[in-house]
């Protein structure tokens, strides 16, 4: 079954902690999907990930550029995998039926919005009843993730 990662962010935003994950996989020679909850977050993230770093920017396409199958990341708002992808990473709120086809699920949701924090309660139980592999990661006052479950 596919490991299933919860990160609770009370620290930072989604634009301050993806680019970092999203660095981090492909150092490992992984590919991406990051599953967005409308076309204009896909498009508005995909902007954030040329300009986050100016020392550099993270590759990544959505359908508006097309040629998934190159992308090292690819940003969608559809439950879909185009570019054989061994992580996923699960945002604002969006669920996928392709869990578990990754070898690595991320599941990002803003600690600070009551109605996100309910949401991933309730994800949680869904895949951890599919029986995959599922932990919960919480910001420190630092900002550094702590494994709490």
């Amino acid at each position: 079954m596919t490991e299933v990662r919860f990160y609770h962010l009370t620290r930072s935003t989604l634009e301050t902690a993806l680019p970092k994950m999203l660095e981090k996989t492909l150092e490992r020679g992984q590919r991406a999907v990051v599953q967005a909850g409308s076309p204009e977050r896909v498009e508005a993230l995909a902007s954030y990930l040329w300009t986050y770093n100016d020392r550099g920017f993270l590759p990544h396409g959505s359908a508006k550029d097309g040629h998934a199958e190159d992308q090292p990341i690819w940003l969608s708002d559809k439950d879909e995998r185009p570019n054989g992808a061994q992580v996923l990473f699960l945002t604002d709120g969006a669920q996928s039926a392709l869990v578990g086809d990754y070898e690595l699920c991320a599941v990002l949701f803003d600690g600070n919005d009551p109605d996100a924090v309910s949401a991933s309660r309730d994800q949680w139980r869904l895949l951890k009843d599919a029986g995959h592999e599922v932990t919960y990661w919480q910001q420190d006052e630092s900002g550094k993730w702590e494994k709490k479950a």
